[in-house]
């Protein structure tokens, strides 16, 4: 739950109606805080902990205080908590360094180290922030591997982001050809926001007429003028100012948005006047479509009706597009940057799915003349996923020569508006990714994990290492772009798992097998096929070992644990061959099903041994049983990995076995049992067992040894079983089944005078 508020609005009121006359810009303080989230180890993006804050628009600084506290006293040692800040989207990040799936394209985050103790805090300012979304993620250091078990003390650390910001509310708008007079000082520059619209190619700002009042070097200004945001990635476009006068232009401004003007003076203790003035260029905008909405209705019923057809009429649709592509070009006017727009749908497949598609169809013509321009707008809501571009020349009735390519690029906010061979794919303030294909390579790939929270642009060109391209000046290809949860659905090593950071969704892939990276396409690690089954069949067979325990209850006539055991035996094994990480996995049912049963046997099973222990008689043992495992089954509904899930009924039948023990001791005036041949040769062994298996299982699995200590946990477990269950007792015929019922169909029953006749008798622990 984020708990914003809003602080010193009664001041700046007060401050703006004192100040309205000297210009001076008006500043208020907005504060907004996360919750405390326990931190872990880095092994994949989802032991990340992601918050996100949002910072409004004309913000002049934004600071952040990241704090992190221990949660426990005991020595833990320094661990260094590693913060990655991002704009737009989460941070793509690479603690490990491991290979990222080819096409796959990423930009470095900002990463600060925090050292921790016991608590720890650091701070970081950024002047004229980005307006939107920011997250912010941190966890502690790479995964070491080992098992800790639940509900075990541990080292344990809480990390809390606060953000505090001072923006303007008052500030001047530069209007497109009309001269502003402003003032800066050293210590108070001057904050202006000018407004770009779209299809904007080029946009000046000029600053004229500067003067810093009398004296000598009063023309000498000293002024540095900055044009844009600071994102982390990029920085504003910053111009040195001397004299009386300078400019700075954007060659590809971004669209539809607000940009911040910032004029700074780096002469003390003056104050500098100036003038500054704002001027675009709207070089070519598509023929207008009217009001008229009859047509995009055509398009979209034409486009869902064919949504699932194939390709089987290639040449039917780029004839299509070379039609609708002369249609298009007598429609444009001959200027020099003047695009073809295609109008996209956007289609919502699924969570953090979506895909585009042209409304004309999948193939869109592409000419040498002019740059085609398809528009991807991405909320919020699909950042958390990943960006794919696939683009495929169809060459269907068309050959390109070996000399032309078509050349793509996908930029954010604004377009490239013109392409060829030597220009770069870069637009005024951001970076795009460039591809192109031709007659050799018919196919590019682009993904882009997290993309920002823009409009996206594809600007699609024909070009020749000629000025002529010939016969052929007019193309079609096949543009693809869609929204996917993970990297190629994280391939066959990897799960694709949605994630959540409280109303915000993101998804990132869980790798098996020893696969790493963004997309479990890293084989750095991975474990071979050999050492795959290997596992499994150690995990699995080891779980014959309870075969020796489950003859051993029957010939002892303890049919009931018997049945327990054989129900652990066959669970334990199946759920191991379909716990797997590899490709050696069986499956009977469903995973966590197997992984219910498998836990209850296992807690069941010690749970009937020790009470068998304890020698009670058979009308409470057997209702301790179903009463045990009633509870144990709530309690695995509740918690199944919770460590008083196996210490609980452990314990209460331990002390019920102990007090049986004492009590028929103190009768007896013996120790009880009475055999030191019980002892030495079955109940310490089988201590030594169970208590050397509990260590292992607690203190020494890692996700290395994991199949070896598992598998010898299996087996001490079975063991101590065999050694612990007492011997038959006397009283006690085949199956179980008391002296006192006969199998003899004769009808004279046993009396001994009115009753039934039972043995009374207290039979001794003794060695059978």
């Amino acid at each position: 739950m984020e708990f914003c508020f809003i602080r010193g609005f009664l001041f700046a009121a007060l401050t703006s109606w004192a100040l309205a006359d000297d210009g001076q810009l008006t500043f208020v303080s907005e504060l907004s805080s996360k919750p405390a989230q326990k931190l872990s180890k880095y092994g994949w993006y989802g032991n990340v902990r992601l918050q996100r804050f949002h910072i409004p628009e004309e913000t002049a600084i934004a600071r952040w205080l990241f704090v992190v506290t221990k949660g426990h006293t005991f020595q833990c040692g320094q661990h260094n908590v590693t913060i990655h800040i991002q704009y737009g989207a989460p941070p793509v990040i690479n603690p490990v360094g491991s290979v990222f799936p080819n096409a796959t394209l990423w930009s470095p985050c900002l990463s600060l180290i925090l050292p921790v103790t016991s608590q720890s805090s650091t701070t970081f300012n950024l002047s004229n922030p980005a307006p939107g979304d920011w997250y912010v993620g941190a966890h502690l250091p790479e995964d070491d591997g080992r098992i800790e078990q639940k509900g075990f003390p541990s080292c344990s650390y809480f990390f809390q982001p606060q953000l505090s910001v001072r923006r303007a509310v008052d500030t001047p708008i530069l209007q497109q050809g009309t001269f502003l007079q402003q003032t800066a000082a050293s210590d108070r520059p001057a904050r202006l926001k000018l407004y770009v619209p779209e299809f904007a190619s080029s946009l000046s700002v000029s600053v004229a007429d500067c003067s810093s009042g009398e004296g000598a070097d009063s023309k000498n200004c000293s002024l540095v003028l900055r044009l844009g945001s600071a994102s982390l990635q990029q920085r504003p476009v910053t111009v040195n100012c001397s004299g009386i006068g300078c400019s700075a232009a954007l060659y590809n401004p971004p669209w539809d948005t607000w940009l911040r003007v910032v004029v700074e003076s780096s002469l003390d203790n003056r104050t500098v006047t100036f003038s500054i003035v704002s001027n675009y260029t709207v070089g070519c905008k598509p023929k207008s479509v009217g009001l008229k909405v009859d047509d995009d209705i055509n398009h979209l019923h034409g486009n869902s009706s064919n949504t699932n057809s194939t390709s089987a009429g290639n040449s039917s649709a780029l004839a299509d597009a070379i039609t609708f592509g002369s249609e298009l070009a007598s429609l444009l006017t001959p200027l020099s940057a003047c695009v073809w727009s295609i109008p996209v749908l956007c289609e919502e497949v699924d969570v953090l799915s979506l895909r585009f598609t042209p409304v004309n169809g999948p193939n869109v013509s592409v000419t040498d003349t002019h740059p085609t321009l398809l528009a991807y707008p991405l909320h919020t809501q699909a950042t958390g996923g990943t960006l794919n571009l696939q683009l495929t020349l169809n060459t269907t009735n068309v050959t390109l020569a070996n000399s032309s390519s078509v050349v793509a690029c996908l930029s954010p906010w604004a377009p490239v508006l013109q392409l060829n061979h030597s220009q770069p794919c870069r637009t005024a303030l951001f970076a795009g990714y460039g591809v192109h294909v031709n007659a050799s390579v018919p196919k590019a790939v682009v993904r882009l994990p997290f993309p920002q929270s823009t409009t996206w642009y594809l600007t699609l060109q024909l070009t020749c290492n000629s000025s002529d391209c010939g016969n052929t000046s007019l193309v079609s290809v096949v543009p693809e772009v869609f929204i996917s949860a993970c990297v190629e659905d994280c391939g066959t090593y990897g799960e694709c798992r949605l994630l959540r950071s409280y109303s915000y969704l993101y998804a990132a892939c869980v790798c098996k097998a020893g696969w790493g990276g963004w997309g479990c396409t890293d084989d750095s690690t991975a474990q071979s096929f050999c050492r795959q089954l290997t596992a499994t069949l150690l995990l699995t067979l080891s779980n014959l070992s309870f075969l020796p325990a489950i003859v051993v209850a029957i010939k002892r006539c303890y049919i009931t644990e018997a049945s327990v055991y054989l129900f652990t035996m066959f669970f334990s094994t199946f759920y191991h061959a379909c716990d797997q990480p590899g490709v050696a996995v069986l499956c009977i049912m469903d995973y966590d099903t197997l992984q219910y049963c498998d836990f209850l046997g296992s807690i069941c099973s010690i749970w009937v041994t020790i009470l068998c222990m304890a020698r009670i008689s058979d009308p409470f043992k057997y209702t301790l049983f179903m009463l045990g495992a009633l509870l144990i089954a709530m309690s695995m509904q509740l918690d199944r990995k919770g460590l008083w899930n196996l210490l609980g009924p452990v314990l209460c039948a331990i002390l019920l076995m102990v007090t049986a023990w004492v009590y028929r001791g103190v009768r007896r005036r013996h120790c009880y049992p009475p055999s030191w041949k019980r002892w030495v040769l079955f109940l310490i062994p089988g201590a030594i067992c169970a208590i050397t298996g509990v260590c292992l299982y607690i203190f020494a699995e890692t996700e290395v040894n994991y199949y070896y200590t598992h598998s010898l946990w299996h087996i001490l477990v079975a063991s101590c079983v065999v050694f612990l269950l007492p011997p038959k007792e006397k009283n006690r015929e085949a199956l179980g089944w008391s002296r006192g019922v006969s199998w003899d169909w004769s009808w004279r029953p046993r009396v001994c005078g009115y009753t039934l006749c039972q043995s009374g008798k207290d039979e001794l622990y003794t060695v059978t």
